[in-house]
């Protein structure tokens, strides 16, 4: 029901909402609103109905709204959330983050084609394609204008090459209006578009809603690498590096015991085993390559070449190391 009531009351009550909103909803996206129509609008409204609150309102009230709640409460957040007020705006207020993709695949689904309307900002090029125009030779002088090449066949207007009509992100003449709505193209497609995200006093771009888990993963395991690459360096041991603390270990027990009749454990008498048989070794190799690289024989190749070198070097100078260095 709308609000019945002289209009600074109705001005206090949807600063009263507003204000309500923001502080007990645990997310809002801060949309953009050009050229939606009051019905597109009102099916979206009906799609997240129990999901979201979808509140427009003017931004010197928005702004109003949300400086006197700074004034009174000095919330960072209601700060950093009034400088990202700008343009035709709105709110969907979540009533659960778990909601979001839903929310999201409604708002970014429910677009309409349009006309191109002159003045109006490019969304993407518009290319007239060579064929039948569907008008008739009456209509030639628009495309003229626009230096469009035609012929007459059968009566009919032919676009005898492509040709490039609107640029993006320029704007729309008023020559490729009137020809594109001759022709009953409609190029583009208007709707609601997420700008930013607000959430416990944070102000994100929409692309933050873009980063899936996999993203995350990519992103923490390349944090452990790091982790573990300077633990290596400096010599401190951390539970990242430990697996290739202990492979480092285990190069050198092979490299040691290679050619010297001793048994240093099962994993390592394979190893041993396997370089002592070049035929084996060979077989193993092609099986890795063949199946994109199996981790035992890389296990085997880098104890191979671990045990080249200090074999060598034993014969001038004794091996002394440390098996958790």
């Amino acid at each position: 029901m709308p609000f019945k009531g002289t209009r600074k009351e109705k001005k206090n009550a949807y600063i009263a909402k507003l204000v309500q909103l923001c502080e007990s909803k645990p997310m809002a996206l801060l949309i953009s609103v050009n050229h939606v129509g009051s019905s597109q609008m009102q099916e979206i409204r009906i799609a997240l109905r129990g999901k979201a609150t979808i509140l427009m309102g003017k931004n010197t009230t928005i702004r109003t709204a949300l400086r006197n709640r700074i004034e009174e409460t000095e919330d960072e957040g209601l700060q950093r959330l009034l400088e990202s007020i700008n343009g035709n705006l709105g709110f969907v207020f979540l009533e659960d983050p778990c909601h979001l993709e839903y929310i999201r695949e409604v708002i970014e689904g429910n677009k309409v084609p349009a006309m191109a309307k002159a003045g109006a900002f490019a969304q993407c090029d518009v290319v007239l394609p060579a064929g039948p125009s569907g008008l008739e030779p009456s209509q030639t002088s628009f495309f003229q204008a626009m230096n469009v090449p035609t012929k007459i066949v059968k009566g009919m207007i032919e676009i005898t090459s492509d040709v490039k009509l609107v640029t993006k992100d320029e704007k729309v003449s008023l020559s490729a209006q009137t020809l594109l709505g001759k022709m009953g193209i409609k190029p583009f497609e208007y709707g609601m578009l997420i700008n930013n995200v607000y959430q416990d006093g944070a102000v994100f771009d929409a692309a933050v809603l873009d980063i899936t888990d996999s993203v995350l993963i990519g992103k923490f395991m390349n944090g452990v690498s790091n982790v573990a690459a300077i633990g290596r360096e400096i010599g401190i041991p951390t539970e990242a590096g430990l697996p290739h603390m202990m492979t480092n270990c285990f190069k050198h027990i092979v490299a040691t015991i290679v050619d010297i009749d001793f048994s240093a454990g099962e994993e390592a008498d394979k190893v041993k085993a396997i370089l002592s048989d070049p035929e084996a070794l060979a077989a193993m190799q092609a099986a890795a390559a063949s199946s994109g690289g199996a981790a035992t024989s890389g296990a085997a190749a880098g104890g191979a070449a671990a045990a080249a070198a200090p074999v060598e070097e034993e014969e001038e100078d004794d091996m002394e190391f440390d098996l958790f260095d």
